[in-house]
């Protein structure tokens, strides 16, 4: 996976760039958020985002649970930028899944 595919991931749930506060920007030009943005959009929706560097395959996880602790989901990437985009992208459409 690329950043470039998470980014894509998190437009295909409508998340838009109309606010570039705390985003960065890929080479086409499309905003993205970055780590401390997508921290506030998980607790925003009541979550708590980790993430951490898996140095025996020079990775990141990122994972979330509610705030009451219990497990939401995971994702990797070879960033920590991938990792908490996908995350996030992932996290939108589970909670969109869940309001339907």
């Amino acid at each position: 996976m690329e950043l470039d595919f998470a980014v894509d991931q998190l437009y295909s749930t409508g998340w838009s760039a109309l606010d570039t506060r705390g985003c960065g920007r890929l080479p086409d030009g499309r905003a993205y958020p970055e780590l401390e943005r997508i921290e506030q959009e998980f607790t925003a929706a009541g979550f708590q985002l980790n993430t951490k560097h898996i140095q025996l395959f020079d990775c990141y996880r990122a994972e979330w649970q509610e705030i009451s602790g219990e497990a939401s989901g995971s994702v990797v990437g070879h960033t920590i930028d991938e990792a908490g985009v996908f995350a996030l992208s992932q996290m939108r459409r589970a909670s969109a899944t869940l309001a339907v």
